[in-house]
């Protein structure tokens, strides 16, 4: 695999961008909301925006990229000074449970088994992500999205709002849950 280094702001020069920012790659939810998110490619690349998925080590990337969960380019930032610089929090070894085991994480991940995407426990577990949609050019931020819990995300009608396009897609429906049980 070729390393280069790529300036994250060259990445809006010539057009568009929705940038998300995965909290790694083996994470069950963030593989299936890089799926969701890539319902949006056909309608993004005809309206000339370009889809980046970030990934904040390289761990798992092969995995994910066999698997196609993501329909866009892929970078990684193994510094995670993009991170960092969006505010991208880290959780902390007692804070990232409770947040992991949150409702909306359970039920992406049983939304995410319904759809038959597993995941794993390896990697960097406390790193948040989120999304950042720049205008062509880095004039103006269009949406810039910080992720609270794993299981927050950005709805793919917002993403498209943003832009000022109009998508057909459907977003996934997500499972509904009670204590006991979730369905899809």
């Amino acid at each position: 695999m070729r390393k280069q280094n790529v300036e994250l702001q060259s990445l809006w020069k010539d057009q568009p961008v929705v940038l998300f920012f995965l909290r790694r790659f083996g994470c069950q939810v963030c593989r299936w909301m890089a799926s969701e998110i890539s319902k949006l490619e056909p309608e993004l690349r005809a309206g000339g925006v370009a889809l980046v998925g970030v990934g904040p080590e390289e761990f798992g990337l092969k995995e994910f990229k066999d698997n196609g969960y993501f329909k866009g380019s892929i970078y990684v930032d193994e510094q995670k000074k993009s991170y960092k610089d969006l505010g991208f929090k880290r959780y902390t070894a007692i804070s990232v449970v409770p947040a992991a085991l949150g409702k909306k994480v359970r039920d992406i991940s049983s939304k995410a088994s319904a759809d038959g995407i597993q995941g794993n426990f390896s990697g960097d577990l406390l790193q948040s992500g989120g999304m950042l949609i720049v205008a062509k050019g880095g004039e103006k931020v269009l949406l810039h999205f910080i992720q609270d819990s794993p299981g927050d995300l950005v709805p793919l009608e917002d993403i498209s709002k943003a832009l000022g396009i109009s998508a057909k897609v459907k977003a996934g429906q997500r499972p509904v849950c009670n204590d006991d049980v979730c369905t899809r």
